[in-house]
């Protein structure tokens, strides 16, 4: 999807076409007058020749010098981009008797080094003494320090920060975002009871990530990580809120899971257009308490199905970032605590994130002096 910010007519297209999608909003309650008639007669010649599937498609080829550059050099860019991201972002400084404590910003850099290299405390340890020659980090740990670091509380606060501030160089070019959620497994087992058979049997935990994307570069803008059997539709607000503090966002794409009053409300009250599909038994005879939002979003998905389904549809983008994230960084958890398998969530969302800002700086020649801007957003120590 990132080949698409390359081409300026598909930019101004999409601009276009959310300026139509106001319009319509706006119109909705206004059928059969000149305006509305007006409005229709354009909407059958722009968006019918886009959604004819598989015939007169624009396709975007891969940049493939880009490419190659990139994937050449990403491991030295991981590791240059976090550390100037690292540096612009105060840590507290930790003192106490006994041994000097291991700086935070140090113990981010054993973790995510780890992750992105997808191998053992013991094996990762090469990498990290390479970065202490390089000035990364003032010392190559022990591995069973890279062990106790994972599992370390404290930092999960400032990987999610890392993770939202790692767009800023992203944040003109990103203003569509998608909603899901996926689960990783775990190497614990727990107890189901089957209430129609009355059996027992242990089945495989799993943690579920559930994260906000951009849909040209799937930069990563927010996460939350909750238990693999809680629901998706309350996490919808946080996420969003996230969002904000970093991009500003005109369109959110997200599956039925999310289908709320309170979340279409929230999205509409921060400018932005919740594009959620609506269940097949939901008409709009029963919509008349629901509030406006409802009513509206539900008769945009009722009678202008191409239109709103030309938006949903970005949604898929979602659906290929976590594909990228579980092939390229596992999508099983070895931490057994609490903390490590969030911690270690987390650090594959943050490679991601720095993955994706090397790529586009050979695609897009964003620029990284963006990161400036992290001091003035502060980090959210507590849950909420």
């Amino acid at each position: 999807m990132a080949r698409q910010i390359c081409n300026n007519d598909n930019v101004k297209s999409e601009s276009e076409l959310h300026e139509y999608i106001n319009r319509i909003i706006k119109l909705i309650n206004r059928v059969g007058t000149a305006e509305h008639r007006a409005l229709t007669q354009e909407l059958i010649k722009i968006y019918p020749p886009i959604n004819q599937k598989n015939k007169n498609r624009k396709t975007y080829p891969q940049d493939w010098k880009s490419y190659n550059q990139a994937q050449q050099k990403e491991k030295l860019f991981l590791m240059n981009i976090l550390d100037e991201l690292l540096d612009y972002i105060t840590f507290p400084i930790e003192s106490g008797p006994g041994r000097n404590p291991i700086p935070i910003r140090d113990k981010i850099f054993y973790l995510v080094m780890q992750c992105y290299n997808m191998k053992s405390s013991r094996r990762c340890i090469s990498d990290l003494t390479i970065a202490k020659k390089a000035g990364y980090i003032k010392s190559a740990p022990h591995f069973n320090t890279v062990l106790k670091v994972q599992k370390d509380p404290t930092i999960t606060s400032y990987l999610k920060h890392l993770i939202q501030v790692s767009g800023l160089p992203l944040r003109q070019v990103e203003m569509d975002f998608a909603i899901d959620s996926s689960g990783f497994s775990t190497s614990l087992f727990g107890r189901w009871l089957d209430v129609r058979t009355g059996t027992e049997s242990d089945r495989r935990l799993y943690k579920k990530a559930h994260i906000t994307c951009g849909v040209i570069t799937n930069i990563i803008s927010a996460v939350t990580i909750t238990a693999g059997t809680c629901n998706d539709s309350p996490e919808f607000r946080r996420l969003v809120r996230d969002t904000k503090k970093v991009y500003c966002p005109r369109e959110i794409s997200a599956d039925l899971g999310y289908i709320s009053i309170d979340n279409l409300e929230y999205a509409w009250d921060n400018e932005i257009i919740p594009f959620i599909p609506f269940k097949k038994n939901v008409s709009l005879d029963t919509a008349t308490g629901n509030g406006m939002v409802w009513r509206k979003m539900l008769k945009l998905f009722s009678d202008y199905p191409d239109e709103f389904y030309h938006h949903y549809h970005k949604r898929s983008n979602v659906e290929t970032t976590f594909h990228m994230i579980k092939r390229k960084f596992g999508d099983h958890l070895r931490s057994r605590t609490e903390a490590g398998q969030t911690n270690e969530i987390l650090a594959k969302c943050l490679c991601h994130n720095l993955c994706v800002l090397t790529q586009e700086l050979f695609e897009l020649n964003i620029n990284l002096d963006e990161f400036k801007m992290c001091a003035e957003i502060k980090i959210a120590h507590k849950p909420g």
